[in-house]
């Protein structure tokens, strides 16, 4: 059986303490890719030590819990202190935030002009944080996916509340932006429309819970040339697993769980969900 983990953070705690092991099980239960996107800016260099294993591929961008303090994430890409924050709302808090995606955008073109990464992302918006809204997400996400298109690569879309949001910013693109929208966990009239619009749904550890109705409903109606598989280890957790404890391995559970509601074999949705992967990731 051949399978693709697309969202891990391999880089981040406890899954960087055992990176051997981890892919070492990973590929004992069939696990023979897992796409790695960035959070934030410092991670960019993690990600590029880690791509050159066997197996590991990566995406680069910034995550929308970001967009309050940009500077801050420029700061740490130039080894330089960030100015101090001006009053929130006043035209020189704007002045900075723009700056500092500028300078952002060019740090993180060059980056994929060099690197060539497989996706950009982790990218999107997230109603369900205070740190910042969608005044100040917004832009981020629509230069990176604007970024997406110039280099021809697939996003990796983080979306939490804001769909009819998101849906509008990535049907401007419509024919010429591909990506996935992970962690999908919502129902399938959504996801029909994220489907609509060019995009892969990707299932996790919320597929395998009894109780998750709405994903469950989803897992068994959407395409299956738009499905794609994940773990988002060690974010999420799975039916008797717990965040912690999630590693790329268990997107065996999750085709699984997908398989047994969709009433197929769990050799052919691997097989299917795998060739999706690859094909949108160029594997």
């Amino acid at each position: 059986m051949n399978l693709v983990d697309t969202h891990c953070h391999l880089n981040h705690p406890p899954l960087n303490h055992d990176t051997d092991g981890v892919l070492a099980r990973a590929a004992a239960m069939g696990v023979m890719k897992v796409v790695v996107p960035a959070y934030d800016a410092p991670c960019w260099a993690e990600l590029a030590r880690l791509a050159v294993r066997p197996g590991v591929v990566v995406g680069l961008g910034l995550h929308p819990w970001l967009a309050h303090d940009l500077p801050t994430q420029v700061a740490a890409l130039e080894g330089t202190t960030a100015p101090p924050a001006a009053f929130p709302g006043s035209t020189a808090a704007e002045a900075a935030r723009a700056a500092a995606l500028d300078s952002l955008l060019e740090h993180l073109a060059g980056r994929i002009g060099r690197q060539r990464p497989a996706a950009i992302g982790e990218i999107g918006l997230d109603t369900k944080i205070s740190s910042s809204g969608l005044v100040e997400q917004m832009p981020l996400l629509e230069r990176q996916l604007a970024l997406a298109v110039d280099f021809d690569l697939p996003v990796i879309l983080h979306c939490r509340g804001a769909f009819e949001e998101m849906l509008t910013a990535v049907g401007r693109h419509r024919g010429r932006l591909r990506g996935v929208v992970h962690a999908y966990s919502r129902g399938p009239e959504l996801a029909a429309r994220f489907v609509d619009v060019g995009l892969h749904i990707a299932l996790g550890g919320a597929a395998t819970h009894p109780r998750a109705q709405q994903v469950r409903r989803a897992a068994r109606t959407i395409p299956l040339d738009r499905l794609v598989l994940e773990t988002d280890a060690p974010a999420i957790g799975l039916e008797n697993v717990t965040p912690e404890q999630t590693e790329p391995r268990h997107v065996h559970e999750v085709a699984g769980a997908v398989a047994l509601l969709r009433g197929q074999t769990v050799e052919s949705l691997a097989a299917a969900t795998s060739a999706n992967a690859a094909s949108l990731f160029n594997l």
